[in-house]
């Protein structure tokens, strides 16, 4: 059974850091990209950043470009999601999702129709 946990949300002031831990089981953590993504009522589901597995590439969406920085762990199957400089904006249920590794992945990574499995997510609360 495919399963991936986040962990890691939480309530901070602005200007501080979080880290979000995705942990994934039940696939070849190698085959597979993994992304973060965030959701605030009301809004759609933005794609966050992503990370190909199989080479390593690293993808961001604009808004955190220089605030956040996605890395793995593939001994512990974890994907992590540091974020520093946090906004009030960045408020949101952040969600790890695993796709398909592939060169398209630099253009469909941060959509959200390339992700097969998705987390529960994590409530990410930043206070102004």
């Amino acid at each position: 059974e495919v399963q991936l946990v986040e962990s890691g949300g939480g309530l901070v002031q602005a200007g501080g850091s979080l880290r979000l831990s995705c942990a994934a089981s039940g696939f070849t953590f190698d085959d597979y990209t993994i992304a973060w993504f965030r959701q605030d009522p009301g809004k759609e589901r933005e794609g966050v950043s992503c990370i190909n597995n199989g080479d390593g590439s690293t993808y961001y969406a604009d808004s955190v470009k220089g605030r956040f920085t996605i890395s793995r762990d593939n001994a512990k199957n974890t994907v992590y999601l540091q974020m520093n400089s946090l906004k009030p904006e960045d408020t949101a249920v952040y969600y790890c999702a695993a796709g398909p590794n592939s060169l398209s992945t630099r253009i469909y990574g941060l959509r959200r129709w390339w992700y097969t499995y998705w987390g529960q997510g994590t409530q990410v609360t930043v206070s102004s």
